[in-house]
């Protein structure tokens, strides 16, 4: 299983020097185009995609969400940190599985 990250030019190069491909997106096209690829990649498991261009494709990335079971599809912040009134991921794995980490 594979990761994919989609993110800004800094969150794309911090995870590949791990090995972990993926694209920048700056706007909602290049954000559609990413998302895209990394559904059409069968090996890919986990879509690791900043709040930030989420957000551009919300739409999307819910109806993907609510919809299918694989590729798992984690939010994470940006390098500016999390946005006020949005989950933690520690909070977000215990809401999601019903156990407190």
């Amino acid at each position: 299983m594979k990761y994919f990250i989609i993110g800004d030019e800094d969150a794309v190069l911090g995870f590949g020097l791990v090995g972990i491909q993926g694209l920048k997106a700056e706007n909602p096209a290049e954000a559609q185009v990413a998302f895209n690829t990394a559904l059409e990649d069968k090996g890919v498991g986990i879509i690791i995609i900043e709040h930030k261009i989420a957000d551009m494709i919300r739409s999307q990335v819910d109806k993907y969400i609510f919809t299918k079971q694989f590729p798992l599809i984690v939010e994470v912040p940006g390098r500016a940190g999390k946005d006020p009134g949005r989950l933690g991921l520690r909070a977000m794995v215990n809401e999601a599985i019903g156990i407190k980490l």
